[in-house]
Parts: structure tokens; C-alpha cells; sequence
């Protein structure tokens, strides 16, 4: 794919139009394809569903505006319940499903939701749809799928201030932080999905990353069910083998990562070619080092499906190493960037003018600056304002107040400078969020307090290294001559409780270690402990 074509006008101020038009227009078209299985829905059927979904919501007395979750898995079923909220006017809540049952349980309460769409095998919490039956937990009542004609959908048309989905950075009612995305923040993302992609209509598309979490969400799901494209969901994990098998049958036309799938492609199967004594010899000589990068960039392109515009990779910083190499042997990518209160973009660049290093400039209706006296040399905290900016943390007026100023700035808490052509680049993290492999927001603290409740333990910093997150930990002497305690029991005692641990914690958020420190942690004046010592 070489042109990009665009799907709408900036008259097309309605995100539900946007959606109402979509399945119209695409009527007898295939909307979404469960990979690997037989299920695959028209966006007849997604119109047919969601007018059952719409029917047992009102049956049960849910009003526009009341909240409904969803947690499961990426699925067709997952994308036509988000569609079926929507639509309704109902405020959607996506839980990622790889949180506690206890977590999930929190959210839902936060939230004030009244119904979950999700596994009833899995969950306790009720009212509840299956979303593998769609039939009604302790109930007879079922989603039906309701004959339609085109010119039957007809969904109401929003307000753009008002709220449309809160997305929970977290499970733990200590650190809950749920965004309130109104819907211009998702109509604006879908606009610039359109502006910089203009992604052919009904063209294939696969669904790699989690759809409660916002990348995921906006550019592998709700941009392109709002142009009729073909969607198609990995259910299983997306290791290296399954991701390019995948690729090899859908051949999307765009391809939305984290950088963990691309590190582990690249790492795992084209740097262990490099390292062969032919190839090493080849690559001395100027001519023949050439026509190998040729060779393995039309390998690596194959590999992600071969009729792609580009890469985008998000969520995390990429590898270096991994990035120098896509750079030099030219393979269309770009690095973007985003927070979930931005509902996510906040900067791009189209691959041909994207600059190594940078994740960027400021998207289309975003503002972004450094709070700094020399942006371009002295890193600063990165300020953002504009259409995608959250309302604000739901039940929580004092976040919201310190993250959004008076002057409407969104402070994101992440350290970087910008370059006289307004190219972004990120120089550290201000706030203490941890990002995982996939993307997912981690809050260590969460860790850490899980940890200290321990009453051995006295101080803890939970550390990234990698992939992996390793907790630190300290016992005073003092403490283990009170418990009679020695250091060598406490080592063999570790992993005990590291492996109980993560039986609480999401799955994302699982230590790989804990490691007993000889002396206290550094600290500031004010006794915090000063965590970038330990990274």
C-alpha cells in the first residue's frame, strides 16, 4: 500500500456517526474475524447484535449515561460489547483481564458499573452477560440478534464533552486512577488515525495488543471499525512464531506494535544470521554488505505480511540496538507517542521524515511543550494540551487538579526535549509508572505495598531490568535479630514468597526475583528513597 486514502471530512464531527456510517456502508463486508477460528461476523451481524445488546440493556434498566465493564480477552465478541455501549450512550469500562479477581472486583465498584460483559466462568461479580453466550448470569434472559436493514441503524449523536469511557491505569483502589476519555478524545484519535494512515477501506488489519488498553484500543480496533476494515484478533499470546505466522495469513496493511514484538522478532531471528562467519565476512565490503541489508529487509517486511505502509511502534521506549538496525537497513517504521489520558496519541511523524531517536512531533489538535529555559538542550517536564486530553480522574479532584493546570496543560510526568522542528524526545520518567512488555501501565508502588505488608520487610523498590521486574528489599539487622531471623533464611525464604506474590498480582505486573540488600536505600532529605539510584 502506497496511497493513503481518507475515509472523512472535518465535517464529521460525531464519532457514533462516524461508527453508524461505518456499518451502513460496509454492510455485507466482514467486520471481524476471531484468527485461527471460524467466527467471523459482517457488519450486518455487528448491527444485529448490538441491537440485542441495546434490547436486554434497556430490559434490565440500564440508562444512557449508567456504566458498563468490560474484561476479557480480544475478541470479535469484546469488539461488538464496546460498540454496543457506545452506541447505547452507556459509559464503557474496559478492564484489562489480566488483573486479580480481586482488582477487577475494585474497578467495577469504582466505577459505580451496573452490569460486566465478560466470562462468567472467571468472574463472580453480577449482574453479568457471557460474552461467550451472551446469555444473562442467573438469568434466562439472552442477547438476541435482531433482524435490520441498513436503514434501520440509527444511534443517537453525543456530546463531545461528555464522557464516553474510563480506563483504569490500575487495578488497586490505593492507586486507581480511572481516565475519563470524553468523546472528542476518541473522535480526534480516529481523525488523526485517519489523517496520518488513510488506511484503505475494508482492507485487513490484525488486533495484536490488548483492546482495554488504549494503543491497542484506538489503532488496531476503533480506527478501523470506523472505516469498515477487516479486523482480525490474535486470541493467543503474541510470541514471535505466532505473530508471523499470523502476519503471513492476514497481510494487514498496517502493523501496530510494542516494542517487545518487534525486539524479539528482530533479536530472535534476524541478529543470529548476522553473527554467522558468512555473513560477517560479507558484511565487511561495502557492496556485498548492501545487497545483505536488501536481502534482510525484504526477509523482515515478508515476515510482517509484506503489504504493510509501516510500522508503529508505541507503549515503550525500542531497543536501540533494534532501532539502529531498522534505521540502517531502512524499514519503514516509526515511533510514536502517548499516555492514556491523551486517549493516547500525543506526537508522530510519518516514517519518511521520522527522525531516529525522537517519537515525533505533536499530533494534529495537540499542543505539546517542555517546561524548560532551553527546551531543545535542557530536558524538562513534557506538557500537552488539546483535544485528546482527558476530563479528568474519576471520583479523584485532586489528581486531576495536579495534572491538569489551570491553563488547560496536561502534565504528563515524562522528561524530554524538543528540537527546533518540533521533534519529541523522551529523556526519562518524572513519575514512577513502569511500562511492560506489551504496554501495560505498572505502578510499583502497588508492588511495593503488597510487599511491606509483609512486617519483616522494612523498605522495597521494585526495579525494571528489561523485561523483567525484580523487587528490592531490606531487612534491618535489628529486625532479623528481633525474629531470629539470618540472612541465608531469609534468601532460601525469598522465592517462597516472590512465587505467593504473584498469585496476587496481574500477570503483567510478576516479579522474576527478589533480592535482599545489605545496606538501607539511599534517601532524599525528605526520606523518599531515591529510586533512579537502583535502576
Amino acid at each position: 500500500m502506497k496511497v493513503k486514502i481518507r475515509s472523512f471530512q472535518e465535517t464529521d464531527t460525531s464519532l457514533i456517526g462516524m461508527i453508524e456510517n461505518s456499518i451502513k456502508r460496509n454492510w455485507k463486508f466482514p467486520a471481524y474475524t476471531d484468527y485461527g477460528t471460524s467466527v467471523t461476523y459482517t457488519y450486518r451481524d455487528v448491527a444485529c447484535k448490538i441491537k440485542g445488546l441495546h434490547l436486554l440493556f434497556a430490559d434490565l434498566g440500564i440508562n444512557p449515561g449508567d456504566r458498563i465493564a468490560i474484561c476479557d480477552k480480544n475478541s470479535s465478541n469484546w469488539a461488538i460489547s464496546f460498540l454496543a455501549v457506545l452506541t447505547y450512550g452507556a459509559v464503557v469500562v474496559p478492564i484489562l483481564p489480566d488483573f486479580s479477581k480481586e482488582q477487577i472486583e475494585n474497578i467495577f465498584e469504582h466505577s459505580d458499573s451496573v452490569l460486566m460483559i465478560g466470562r462468567a466462568r472467571e468472574h463472580s461479580v453480577r449482574p453479568m452477560i457471557d460474552i461467550e453466550t451472551w446469555q444473562l448470569t442467573d438469568s434466562p434472559k439472552t442477547v438476541v440478534s435482531c433482524p435490520l436493514t441498513p436503514d434501520e441503524v440509527s444511534y443517537f449523536r453525543e456530546n463531545p464533552d461528555d464522557m464516553a469511557l474510563i480506563s483504569y491505569t490500575s487495578g488497586s483502589t490505593g492507586h486507581s486512577k480511572g481516565v475519563m476519555l470524553p468523546y472528542r478524545s476518541l473522535w480526534s484519535n480516529v481523525m488523526f488515525a485517519d489523517e496520518v494512515l488513510g488506511l484503505p477501506q475494508r482492507c485487513n488489519t490484525m488486533a495484536l495488543l490488548p483492546m482495554a488498553h488504549m494503543y491497542g484500543f484506538a489503532f488496531d480496533y476503533l480506527y478501523e471499525s470506523c472505516i469498515g476494515c477487516h479486523v482480525h484478533y490474535l486470541t493467543k499470546t503474541p510470541s514471535p512464531a505466532v505473530v508471523m505466522k499470523a502476519f503471513s495469513d492476514v497481510k494487514p496493511a498496517i502493523f501496530i506494535a510494542v516494542p517487545l514484538i518487534i525486539e524479539k522478532i528482530v533479536t530472535g531471528k534476524i541478529f543470529p544470521i548476522l553473527r554467522t562467519q558468512r555473513v560477517r565476512t560479507l558484511l565487511k565490503f561495502p557492496f556485498t554488505r548492501i545487497l545483505v541489508y536488501k536481502q534482510i529487509r525484504k526477509r523482515l517486511i515478508r515476515a510482517f505480511g509484506g503489504d504493510f505502509y509501516e510500522i508503529i511502534v508505541g507503549g515503550a521506549a525500542l531497543n536501540k540496538d533494534v532501532e539502529n538496525f531498522l534505521a540502517k537497513i531502512k524499514v519503514p517504521y516509526t515511533v510514536g507517542y502517548g499516555m492514556t489520558e491523551c486517549g493516547p496519541i500525543i506526537g508522530y511523524e510519518d516514517w519518511q521524515h521520522f527522525v531516529k531517536g525522537s517519537c515525533g512531533k505533536a499530533a494534529p489538535r495537540m499542543e505539546v511543550k517542555i517546561e524548560s529555559p532551553s527546551p531543545a538542550k535542557v530536558p524538562g517536564e513534557i506538557l500537552v494540551r488539546g483535544t485528546n486530553v482527558m476530563l479528568g480522574y474519576y471520583k479523584n479532584a485532586e489528581e486531576t487538579t495536579e495534572a491538569i493546570d489551570k491553563n488547560g496543560w496536561f502534565h504528563t510526568g515524562d522528561l524530554g526535549t524538543m528540537d527546533k522542528n518540533g521533534n519529541i524526545f523522551i529523556r526519562g520518567r518524572k513519575k514512577t509508572m513502569l511500562l511492560g512488555a506489551n504496554g501495560q501501565n505498572i505502578y510499583p508502588e502497588e508492588i511495593e505495598d503488597q510487599i511491606l505488608s509483609n512486617t519483616y520487610f522494612e523498605e522495597c523498590v521494585v526495579v525494571q531490568r528489561g523485561e523483567k521486574l525484580v523487587a528490592l528489599v531490606y531487612i534491618s539487622p535489628k529486625t532479623m535479630e528481633t525474629h531470629g531471623m539470618s540472612r541465608e533464611g531469609v534468601l532460601n525464604d525469598l522465592d517462597r514468597f516472590r512465587r505467593h506474590l504473584n498469585t496476587i498480582l496481574p500477570k503483567f505486573a510478576n516479579l522474576s526475583g527478589m533480592e535482599l540488600q545489605a545496606e538501607e536505600f539511599e534517601k532524599t532529605p525528605k526520606r523518599s528513597i531515591r529510586r533512579y539510584l537502583y535502576n
